[in-house]
């Protein structure tokens, strides 16, 4: 086993056990949560490694990273998930190998990803990222959509050909009344999960948490962690 195999290897049994006992505390079983590594800036090298050591789901948030990555990994069994804020005039790009997209958040993207979609003859996941901050311009600091655009964007997506409602996503903010309140952050919008799955039951999908704050996302009742830095390590700077 490589020096960096054996790393990972480690790291991964670490996150295992702290959802296992996230699970454990909250009375939920373990399959009720799934592991997305978040592999943003590391190389197609490392996805290579994690694949081999039964990791199924990876994210990504830039396009330009991710891509190429994607490409160099197309032998491997994933799903992968593109993460970030999404500009239109790279929809097209990321169509290409997201099986989800969880940072749907405006009508004009919802319009992009379902053309593309049908053009590339794929069926793509959506999440609406739910912005808890959101101020009057009704969007948050990182993206996503006022709680109060939910209806009408999940209403969008489920009409749109090539696109599938899968439920929601958001990121603990750092403002507004939940600016250091992760658990309260993470029950609220499984509060928006359930509103949404009355209309829409099959959108059961909750995205929430992150390294520093999985368990309070598993309590919550999250079925999905994004997990990045507890698995691969502290990030090198960006430029």
């Amino acid at each position: 086993m490589t020096d960096r195999k054996a790393e990972l290897a480690a790291n991964l049994a670490k996150v295992e056990e702290r959802i296992a006992a996230a699970c454990a505390a909250a009375g939920r079983k373990r399959e009720e949560v799934t592991l997305i590594v978040v592999t943003k800036t590391y190389p197609a090298s490392d996805v290579r490694i994690l694949s081999g050591l039964g990791v199924r789901h990876v994210a990504e948030n830039r396009d330009q990273d991710a891509a190429p990555k994607a490409a160099e990994c197309t032998d491997l069994p994933l799903n992968w998930h593109f993460v970030g804020q999404l500009q239109t005039n790279k929809v097209r790009s990321v169509v290409g190998y997201a099986d989800v997209v969880q940072s749907v958040d405006r009508s004009k993207l919802v319009d992009a990803l379902s053309r593309e979609a049908v053009r590339a003859g794929r069926e793509v996941g959506c999440l609406l990222q739910v912005a808890l901050d959101a101020g009057a311009s009704g969007r948050g600091e990182r993206g996503g959509v006022a709680p109060g655009g939910i209806e009408e964007l999940a209403a969008l997506v489920a009409g749109s050909p090539g696109l599938r409602l899968d439920g929601l996503m958001t990121v603990a903010p750092l403002t507004g009344e939940y600016a250091g309140r992760q658990r309260a952050a993470f029950e609220r919008l499984m509060d928006l999960s359930t509103d949404l799955r009355r209309a829409h039951p099959a959108a059961n999908m909750v995205s929430a948490g992150m390294s520093a704050d999985l368990e309070e996302a598993v309590a919550a009742g999250a079925t999905h962690v994004r997990v990045g830095t507890a698995v691969l390590g502290v990030r090198p700077r960006l430029g």
